[in-house]
């Protein structure tokens, strides 16, 4: 289970889409036996041993954890193919860093928008990417980091793996060869019983992780525990130059990270943005996180061997795990972990990047405080309701009970959740209490604050938050209660960067019940109509509720053209669109010309 292949994308038989600048163009069409999707992916579990720990069931993808390597290019559209081979639960994949705008029922969210595969039925994945999309890819640069995983419930813990999107400008820095850092949790449980903890009266911990996996292999220490396991090996060659490629995979750890011997890393992109070159000795990488960052090889090593060293700080304990940058030739034996660590991580640094990035390329301009129409407020808050420990945003937890159905499924079929008003959101800090989502106007710019507040036991946690569709301006963080006047003054002179994942810091590890203790904040241009979750990246913490709901664009912009009669097959659960033994999909191609649109 411990390979990392990459998964060659075969030639798409459809060609690029057809774009039209107003509505939505599509084909409804049977995905056949004379259909051939550009890659497939497996979901199935098996009972195996990660590193230390006893066997257990284990989701793999394509019969590993992490999955293949996919690699995309932008100005095409692909069909990827996910089959559900577990006999008992459902499943998605959610391309995690691509807005699937264009594709309205391909964001792998069964909570917002689209049905989640049901057990031993397959479903084709429209992705559609085009060239230079605003906010997300800038038009001279190549090579983005993005990565897939299922989201339904803890599958994302194993079932996951990278993705890259490649697009035809010159490569704005010069390397060798590339190199990938998965950094994944494992626990000493299974999924189900981490999830029937998570939502039982009263609520059972998961625990810590156990083990950080690199590449699917780790050894370490968790707190006092000693894992003695085998290590990933990434080999390099004197002199040369190595782009990394570290994805944020875990459930749970936020990571710190730094590598024995080699002190000046330059980061050259976060979350899928091409950055100016910024010089660091480490790097933290939250959960959903993506970073991409030069390590020049030494010309005359002292030795072999170094150790990457990779910890889990902000939790109650210390879990650290371990990999090796070899010099050369495969080693003749496994390696280890090293009985003393090589180095002392720095404590985890609040704001970390925060203010210091800057995009390599200004694609669009940064909006100023005067342009933002609207602030919205997004409080989290843990607490016990009804015996049950939980996580809400300004007052409502969004659970996958929450909703009978997914969200945009029932506004096309408008079969009892209307569409959110934004008159009763306006009066109510921007979220509809009726339909528990934010909604937001086409042309809005929104300026986002999460929140960060004392839990109803006085404790504190770290949040890495999450947005799905477009991408936004990060422009920081801090503590205690948000000053818009005050982080303007700290914005003067910087241009942030497009981001998806940035954390909302622990300043304080304990503050009083509901009180504010920490902020993040975001600019958004709302464009992309479609329904978005933000949330917490954290598993277990999505699991327990911190989840929101957004809603861009009103009921025109969400159809886009399409009648229901096309989307039948969407809007049930097993329905015609989901394939089986029996029966192939009935897919609708949906075609949006989202640069001209821009």
């Amino acid at each position: 289970m411990f390979a990392l292949p990459r998964l060659s994308l075969a030639p798409l038989l459809l060609g690029v889409l057809l774009f039209n600048t107003s509505v939505a163009s599509f084909n409804s069409c049977t995905h056949d036996e004379t259909f051939i999707p550009d890659a497939v992916l497996r979901v199935s579990v098996e009972t195996i041993s990660q590193s230390c720990m006893p066997p257990k069931d284990v989701l793999l993808i394509n019969g590993t954890s992490p999955g293949p390597e996919l690699r995309l290019t932008e100005g095409r559209t692909y069909w990827i193919r996910v089959y559900n081979d577990l006999p008992n639960d459902n499943t998605t994949i959610h391309w995690h860093g691509l807005t699937m705008a264009v594709s309205p029922f391909s964001d792998g969210t069964p909570q917002a928008s689209q049905w989640p595969i049901p057990p031993l039925h397959f479903f084709d994945y429209e992705i559609n990417i085009p060239v230079g999309m605003a906010g997300t890819y800038c038009k001279s640069c190549t090579s983005i980091l993005i990565f897939y995983h299922s989201h339904v419930g803890f599958q994302a813990v194993s079932a996951t793996g990278p993705l890259i999107v490649d697009d035809s400008g010159p490569v704005p820095y010069k390397y060798d060869e590339e190199k990938i850092i998965f950094l994944q949790d494992a626990f000493s449980s299974d999924d189900t019983t981490i999830e029937k903890g998570l939502t039982a009266k009263p609520f059972v911990w998961s625990g810590e992780s156990a083990v950080i996996l690199v590449n699917g292999k780790g050894g370490g220490t968790a707190d006092t525990t000693v894992c003695n396991a085998s290590l990933s090996v990434i080999n390099v060659d004197p002199k040369k130059t190595y782009r990394f490629r570290i994805i944020g995979g875990t459930a749970l750890s936020f990571v710190s990270f730094a590598i024995e011997g080699h002190n000046n890393l330059t980061i050259i992109e976060a979350d899928g943005s091409y950055t100016q070159p910024y010089n660091t000795s480490y790097l933290q990488v939250g959960t959903g996180q993506r970073f991409s960052f030069l390590l020049h090889a030494q010309a005359a090593p002292p030795k072999k061997t170094f150790m990457m060293q990779f910890e889990a700080r902000s939790r109650p304990t210390v879990t650290r795990g371990f990999a090796v940058l070899n010099y050369g030739s495969d080693l003749a034996h496994a390696p280890y972990p090293p009985a003393t660590p090589p180095m002392t991580l720095p404590e985890t640094t609040v704001g970390f990047l925060d203010y210091v990035l800057r995009p390599l390329i200004q694609d669009e301009p940064f909006p100023t405080a005067a342009q933002v129409t609207r602030r919205v407020t997004v409080r989290v808050h843990q607490e016990v309701s009804g015996g049950r420990t939980i996580w809400v945003e300004n007052n409502f937890p969004w659970t996958e009970d929450t909703p009978r159905e997914p969200y945009l499924v029932s506004l096309y079929k408008n079969d009892g959740i209307e569409f959110p008003s934004m008159q009763r959101a306006l009066t109510n800090g921007g979220l509809d209490p009726v339909t528990v989502a934010f909604p937001a106007e086409i042309g809005e710019v929104l300026e986002i604050v999460i929140q960060n507040t004392g839990s109803e036991a006085g404790g504190v946690d770290a949040h890495p938050f999450h947005a799905h569709g477009k991408h936004y301006w990060d422009i920081g963080s801090g503590p205690g209660t948000y000053n818009a006047a005050e982080n303007e003054k700290r914005l003067i002179g910087t241009s942030p960067v497009k981001r998806d994942t940035t954390m909302l810091y622990v300043y304080d590890t304990s503050a009083s019940n509901n009180t504010d203790a920490g902020w993040r904040a975001w600019r958004l241009k709302v464009v992309e109509p479609g329904v978005w979750m933000i949330h917490c990246h954290i598993l277990q913490h999505m699991i327990m509720g911190m989840q929101t709901v957004w809603v861009f664009g009103n009921e025109t912009d969400l159809i886009r053209g399409v009648p229901i009669p096309e989307v039948e097959g969407y809007l049930v659960y097993g329905g015609s669109v989901m394939g089986n033994e029996t029966h192939w999909p009935q897919v609708v191609e949906f075609q949006t010309d989202w640069e001209d649109d821009q």
